[in-house]
């Protein structure tokens, strides 16, 4: 999506994505190597009575989600970082996760008229319609560029 097509308000949908185990063990492995997220025997045992992901991979998912949804052909550059990350429920292999973004605002910089901004809400939910994660971002667009092109 271009930034001019951005509406305060505006719903943007990504279709579910199931997880797997080994995709799971996998980044944890790599990324958040704590045993309730490697180790499927001993997370059975354990506090969360299974092998839960690592929140850490649900936002990725997210991001990735909000990429494909909305950011793949747009002008965004970066983002000066997010607001809130809540992770609600632990996510569980086989969990198919859908994300819903609500923009909640979009503007032009009052110091950059080449700079456009959007505040949105990502939230994640599982298969049970479950939320999972909930994440307050925003996001940075050169206007220039989109002029450019």
């Amino acid at each position: 999506m271009k930034f001019s097509e951005f509406r305060n308000g505006m719903i943007i949908h990504h279709e579910p994505v199931v997880l797997g185990q080994e995709e799971m063990i996998a980044y944890a492995k790599q990324y958040d190597p704590q045993w309730f997220h490697t180790d499927v025997d001993k997370a059975e045992a354990g506090r969360w009575g299974g092998l839960i992901g690592s929140g850490w991979l649900t936002c990725s998912l997210a991001m990735r989600m909000a990429v494909q949804a909305a950011l793949h052909d747009s002008e965004s550059f970066g983002s000066p970082g997010v607001e809130r990350i809540r992770w609600m429920l632990p996510v569980r292999p086989g969990d198919a996760l859908r994300l819903e973004i609500t923009v909640d605002s979009v503007r032009v910089s009052s110091s950059r008229e080449d700079l456009g901004i959007v505040r949105w809400t990502w939230r994640m939910y599982n298969q049970r319609d479950e939320q999972v994660l909930e994440v307050e971002a925003t996001s940075l667009f050169d206007l220039a560029q989109g002029q450019a092109s």
